[in-house]
């Protein structure tokens, strides 16, 4: 294996990177497009040709196996304990390659039309006036907590057909699942979170989805267990599994773009005045806030056959992160990379990926977002931040304030 110079791994490990990135995959895209980092125990790819590229290559960049290349680092008395986990991420969207892929997609596609999230949208907008009620009477709030976690999570719950008050354990299921996520070295007693969360999710998902074959309902849960009923069905493993992706996705990034995406107004009040005045520049605001500080900042893959990347050897079963944060700052794709505008054009980020593994639940959150922000704008136009530093969480995968405290 190859190992650059040793200052990144000081870096990569640093408090610091955690709080502004920036800096270090500027110099890595410079100096080391295609890095060996021990630390983070993959090859970390932060240019955005590179990125798009190996996004289009499934044939050597794979979706398979990816997660479990944390588990090929256990002992041999480890790596039995957990199989569930294992076993649940070697099927589904997320972890399966064409043909698998292409077959799961269309299956769940028929179930996440256009037009079922269109019909979300009077739903979402009185879940917003809701929250924003419930923090009337205050003198601010805590944007993470009171709004920006439980609006995605509520959405999410009753498009899929669980009940809103479900939604603290989503959340509490999500933070285990996702914990051992987006880095190729973790630590038993992680796994094992992880692992008791999906039991107990899947557990969950198990009696909703029985229930919908007793009694149909007009929810995401019923349109999928009606696909698995079909010829070309969905097995019990890909239904639990596809579930399961998007209740953890599909609230988490949705949290983490309205709190950031807030943040950098905040930070940028020549932009956030901009907003104010013309509402008509919230979609490419939100695009530029997606590509500014990408909720999900890493994307793992798994070589599937040895390749060559600028002179570097990838073996088969390499893990490598392709880091969505960094090809979003690239200056030979984004002229002045770092300077936050809302009305960039044009703005072809990969905060969502792209190609075949496009993010199914980028609509929804393009619905959420614009309808969210809005409102806070119009309801609290005097609002502003209540802290001279804010704190990011330490996350694999995740670009994640911890709290944004924000007083009118």
């Amino acid at each position: 294996m190859v190992t650059m110079a040793s200052n990144f791994e000081d870096e990569l490990d640093s408090p610091a990177f955690h709080v502004d990135p920036y800096p270090v995959y500027a110099r890595l895209r410079a100096e080391a497009p295609v890095y060996w980092s021990d630390t983070v125990g993959a090859w970390l790819l932060t240019r955005y040709d590179d990125v798009m590229a190996t996004i289009r290559d499934p044939g050597h960049f794979s979706n398979r196996g990816r997660f479990s290349a944390v588990l090929d680092r256990l002992s041999p008395d480890d790596r039995p304990t957990f199989r569930p986990l294992e076993s649940h991420f070697s099927v589904g969207l997320i972890g399966s390659d064409p043909p698998d892929h292409t077959r799961l997609r269309g299956l769940v596609n028929r179930a996440f039309t256009p037009r079922v999230l269109e019909n979300l949208r009077p739903r979402i907008v009185e879940n917003v006036d809701e929250l924003l009620d419930a923090v009337q009477e205050r003198d601010g709030m805590d944007v993470i907590r009171d709004f920006a976690y439980p609006l995605p999570a509520i959405v999410i719950a009753e498009l899929l057909g669980a009940a809103p008050e479900d939604r603290d354990r989503f959340k509490h299921w999500s933070d285990g699942i996702l914990g051992f996520q987006g880095t190729g070295r973790t630590t038993p007693e992680v796994l094992m979170r992880a692992q008791t969360d999906l039991l107990d999710m899947r557990a969950f998902i198990t009696g909703l989805a029985e229930e919908r074959r007793r009694e149909s309902k007009d929810d995401l849960l019923s349109r999928l267990v009606e696909a698995e009923s079909e010829g070309d069905k969905l097995t019990d493993a890909e239904l639990l599994a596809t579930c399961v992706t998007l209740l953890t996705a599909g609230h988490e990034t949705t949290t983490n773009l309205i709190g950031s995406g807030l943040y950098m107004l905040l930070r940028h009040p020549d932009q956030l005045q901009r907003v104010r005045d013309d509402q008509s520049l919230m979609p490419s605001a939100v695009e530029e806030m997606l590509r500014f500080e990408s909720p999900l900042k890493r994307n793992p893959r798994r070589i599937k056959e040895d390749f060559e990347l600028h002179g570097q050897q990838l073996r088969k079963g390499d893990f490598v992160l392709q880091a969505l944060a960094a090809a979003n700052r690239d200056p030979d794709q984004f002229p002045e990379p770092n300077t936050f505008d809302i009305s960039r054009q044009p703005n072809r980020h990969v905060a969502f990926g792209m190609g075949i593994h496009f993010c199914l639940g980028a609509p929804l959150a393009r619905l959420e977002a614009p309808i969210a922000i809005s409102a806070l704008l119009e309801r609290r136009p005097r609002f502003r931040l209540a802290t001279d530093t804010v704190e990011w969480q330490r996350h694999g995968l995740l670009r994640a304030l911890k709290a944004l405290p924000i007083t009118w």
